[in-house]
């Protein structure tokens, strides 16, 4: 039975504009939490204690942002994955420009490792990939043909790896073994009309968390494939979701303002947060 959340729901963390705000990750090391803007160029971290907010420019659309073990940042940018350091110097790690394409959503193994994808501008079927990029720089592609490469995470133990590609309106569930992932098979399926699977984050119990764009909900999955929460969010392009905060409890959701009249939706493009949701599971910043 599926049980929607209370009327209090989502709060905005912090009031923005964002073209298309993506990717929260929450920096245990410096309590902040790290997301981006991906068609302004920006990365913006925020921190809930003291309220203090930083801006990064980067010179090409940026899908994701995600800490580094030693301080800075990895982003995935139009033509590959490249790194800041903690002065804001950048470098390439993996440069491979394909014309017409950007990277979008990524995340961290629980080897230390990226795993990041690709997407057409014009969101051509088949014109993504999804791969790995080792902390050395060392790239393998896992999927071709993929069209809107985006949530991805692991389960607590290791074992399973989640993965959206957005058109296909499922959140597929992989087995990992070192670093190899196989037995793609569906986990969920989202029903025509309640948008289209986006970002993901899993929490502590092992349970599938999944922003749907063109939805304006957050919904829970648990492992077994059952819905059995849903999130109303004040913005229906919902994009992703993070468990940050003290003792990773509170969720937090990005937003987009591309698609949707301002008017009618004040609070798209914001970074919102929905207090005590959960008990979220600490994730690895990249390891190289």
């Amino acid at each position: 039975m599926t049980r929607t959340a209370g009327a209090a729901g989502p709060e905005i963390a912090v009031r923005h504009d964002a073209l298309l705000g993506e990717g929260p990750t929450w920096d245990a090391a410096r309590g902040r939490l790290i997301w981006v803007d991906v068609l302004s160029c920006r990365v913006h971290t925020w921190d809930p204690a003291d309220g203090r907010r930083t801006v990064l420019a980067t010179e090409q659309h940026v899908g994701a942002a995600k800490p580094r073990a030693g301080g800075g940042l990895v982003v995935n940018l139009r033509d590959g994955v490249g790194l800041y350091d903690v002065a804001g110097s950048f470098s390439w790690l993996h440069r491979d420009p394909v014309p017409g394409r950007r990277g979008n959503d990524a995340a961290v193994a629980p080897d230390g490792a990226l795993w990041a994808g690709t997407m057409a501008y014009d969101e051509t079927p088949g014109g993504g990939t999804f791969g790995r990029i080792a902390p050395d720089g060392t790239a393998r592609e896992i999927l071709s043909e993929v069209t809107i490469s985006n949530g991805t995470g692991w389960s607590p133990d290791g074992r399973l790896m989640y993965y959206v590609d957005t058109p296909t309106r499922r959140v597929d569930v992989f087995d990992v073994r070192g670093t190899e992932v196989t037995g793609r098979r569906p986990l969920a399926e989202i029903e025509e009309g309640a948008g289209f699977p986006d970002g993901l984050t899993v929490d502590a119990d092992g349970c599938v968390w999944v922003a749907l764009w063109g939805g304006g909900a957050v919904r829970r999955y648990t492992p077994d494939g059952r819905l059995d929460r849903t999130v109303a969010v004040p913005a229906s392009q919902t994009t992703a979701c993070a468990f940050g905060g003290p003792g990773l409890r509170d969720l937090y959701i990005t937003t987009a303002r591309v698609g949707v009249d301002p008017a009618a939706q004040p609070w798209a493009g914001s970074l919102l947060v929905l207090p005590d949701a959960g008990q979220g599971s600490a994730q690895r910043p990249f390891a190289g």
